[in-house]
């Protein structure tokens, strides 16, 4: 809207407090604030979400790969082959052995269920995604009798490195009285950290050569690990693969791996997103009954202005700008109070958990060990125009009230 001088003037006194307007101005502020938290919200949680996914999307595919083919009972004898069948397919970036298989592990009398991880010596120590708390993954090699294990396991075991820990396989040896359970004792050569709980929790990475000989597998894998060059079209990449290795191996993505958790948390930020921008919609009826009552309370000043000559249009747009000018104010401050929160939220989370004695974000619940952010460009822009939308359409019926107003019948008796 292009407002002339005078529209420009009377728009600036009617958006500070005037003489016996303090009530008005008041609620003004309060629409503003409204607005400010609205925004603020939208922002601190739709980054909290879209940091949620966003980390837990490269914790699983920095671990896991974006699908694995792995082979028919758990057994994959020609890995070698369907490895370079992976390899050679167009879009796929890598193609590693592994072998997982879950198994109970026992330390000073306590004992733990686990999640045994092969892998060649070059992918444990070149994989990102682990974080070294105690020791060094250079200590995890062939033939070197040494495990590295997530650290939330470390600790329900009471294990540190040094420690010789028991790992127990029920495939071992059969005799007349049935199959004796393999007990190999190995030492902690590393103590990691993943950020995800369930595998901080269950995790023991090996090497794959200490991997055979514990179960008893010779020179097969369980499984291969596939990476390609984007993971949302992994499926369409690998689809000519699944026909090639039909009957002995079965290909599962990441999205089918973790269906149901990405599906909550899909459906969470819909519904987080609808709800929340209620608030928004709150502070603009906030608005829209402060500009109500600013007319109201300007009817005098308004007929006055039609006598002189004001346009319709001109007083449409005077107060079509004040609670729009509302309206930008409390986005503005809404973007500033988003960001900061965002950027202090780890340091805020841990104040309120000290204060109120609770832990606010506990890693088995939230499965990260701390609050992640991502903020989309797109979507604060987004919920930034939405904001000045809903304030814009707010002020439509007030300044058509004031654009109405009939100057003869308010001055009749003046």
């Amino acid at each position: 809207m292009i407002l002339s001088r005078y529209e420009r003037m009377i728009a600036r006194r009617y958006l500070l407090p005037g003489r016996g307007e303090a009530f008005i101005f008041l609620v003004a502020g309060i629409s503003l604030v409204a607005v400010m938290l609205g925004v603020a919200a939208l922002i601190i949680v739709m980054s909290v979400m879209n940091g949620f996914r966003a980390e837990l999307f490269d914790k699983i595919v920095g671990l896991n790969g974006h699908a694995v083919i792995q082979g028919i009972g758990g057994d994959m004898p020609d890995w070698r082959n369907i490895a370079k069948i992976a390899r050679e397919t167009p879009g796929v970036t890598s193609a590693t052995p592994l072998i997982e298989q879950p198994l109970m592990s026992s330390y000073n009398g306590r004992v733990e269920a686990v999640l045994l991880r092969g892998m060649r010596t070059a992918d444990i120590q070149g994989n990102g995604t682990l974080k070294v708390v105690q020791g060094s993954l250079k200590n995890v090699t062939p033939g070197s009798n040494r495990i590295a294990m997530g650290n939330r396991l470390a600790e329900a075991l009471g294990a540190q490195v040094g420690s010789q820990v028991s790992l127990i396989s029920p495939q071992g040896q059969t005799t007349p009285f049935g199959t004796v359970p393999r007990i190999v004792s190995f030492t902690v050569g590393a103590i990691i950290e993943i950020g995800v709980y369930d595998y901080d929790k269950a995790y023991v990475l090996m090497p794959i050569e200490d991997a055979q000989s514990l179960l008893l597998m010779g020179d097969s894998v369980g499984m291969i690990e596939v990476n390609t060059t984007d993971a949302f079209s992994v499926r369409t990449i690998l689809a000519p693969i699944a026909d090639k290795v039909a009957g002995r191996a079965q290909i599962t993505d990441w999205q089918q791996m973790n269906a149901q958790l990405f599906e909550a948390l899909a459906v969470e930020r819909v519904a987080m997103f609808t709800v929340l921008s209620i608030i928004i919609l709150v502070a603009v009826f906030n608005i829209l009954s402060s500009l109500i009552m600013l007319v109201r309370a300007k009817t005098r000043d308004i007929a006055i202005l039609r006598t002189m000559g004001a346009r319709r249009i001109g007083l449409m747009r005077i107060f079509m700008t004040v609670g729009t000018v509302i309206g930008a104010l409390g986005v503005v401050a809404g973007l500033m109070l988003g960001f900061v929160f965002l950027y202090f939220r780890q340091a805020v989370v841990d104040f309120v958990q000290l204060v109120t004695g609770q832990n606010l974000w506990d890693p088995q619940i939230r499965f990260l060990s701390e609050l992640p952010s991502k903020t989309d460009p797109v979507e604060v822009i987004g919920i930034a125009v939405m904001a000045l939308v809903f304030s814009f359409l707010a002020t439509i019926y007030p300044a058509w009230k004031a654009a109405s107003t009939d100057p003869v019948q308010v001055l009749r008796y003046d």
